[in-house]
């Protein structure tokens, strides 16, 4: 299994892109602005979009996807796996025809070029060789996080989280996790805002690794642009003995 980097940024800048993880050559992991990285051919080969929650980071290249590659979508549709709140918000404040065409009723009701498939906390899906697990965490709005495993290797990925059990107990319930992609938003110092906005920061995200039994090589993620180094200091300050990875876009993991 391959875990390719399309964007990883909890902003934009030069080099910056927002949460995208492309695994193999036919699943995204949310769709923030990574995806405009991919050539139109890597586009095309993609058959499936797990978004992890609504927030605008994380959908925001979905519209213009679809839209590029719309001919070749009409004889093999995109399935979006999302959970039905982010279907809400995406047809409600993006796929209106106003903002953007609805893609999920083109080029007609019947046969669009872009399908949702609910997920819930639990859910798992097969595709190809890969099974993905759908597990809740706690955001500002619904969210969620993804353990991806085949037959010999796991990744997980936490989506946009805060302090919750959920997630950790999934995890603890495997006997294998090789790779974890986990996000850090906030210093420290930021703490009030972090618990806020519901994302982790340094001490908040230590105090939740203490209950995973697993030892994962672990890439640190959504780092709030012009704050990476420092954050990424306070993480491996906090949490010593821990395999720890900044994450940048462009990265292959291969597992």
């Amino acid at each position: 299994m391959r875990v390719r980097v399309l964007g990883c940024s909890g902003g934009i800048g030069a080099n910056l892109r927002t949460t995208s993880l492309l695994i193999d050559d036919d699943i995204l992991i949310d769709c923030g602005t990574g995806v405009g990285d991919l050539t139109i051919q890597e586009m095309e080969r993609l058959r499936h979009i797990y978004l992890s929650h609504s927030h605008l980071d994380h959908i925001l290249m979905l519209p213009l996807l679809i839209d590029t590659i719309f001919d070749q979508l009409k004889s093999h549709p995109i399935v979006v796996h999302c959970l039905p709140e982010t279907y809400a918000v995406l047809t409600e404040h993006i796929f209106n025809w106003k903002v953007w065409p609805n893609f999920f009723e083109l080029p007609d009701k019947s046969h669009p070029v872009l399908q949702m498939a609910p997920i819930s906390s639990g859910d798992t899906c097969r595709i190809g060789q890969r099974v993905v697990e759908t597990v809740a965490v706690q955001h500002a709005v619904p969210g969620v996080a993804f353990r991806i495993a085949n037959d010999s290797s796991a990744f997980a990925y936490s989506g946009d989280t805060t302090t919750n059990d959920t997630f950790w107990q999934v995890l603890n319930a495997y006997d294998r996790l090789d790779l974890m992609i986990i996000e850090c938003a906030f210093l420290d110092r930021d703490r009030e805002l972090s618990a806020a906005a519901k994302h982790y920061c340094p001490a908040l995200l230590a105090d939740d690794m203490d209950k995973l039994i697993h030892r994962p090589k672990t890439c640190i993620t959504h780092l709030k642009p012009g704050a990476e180094a420092e954050i990424f200091a306070e993480v491996a300050n906090a949490l010593p003995g821990v395999e720890l990875v900044r994450l940048y876009g462009g990265e292959v993991f291969e597992l």
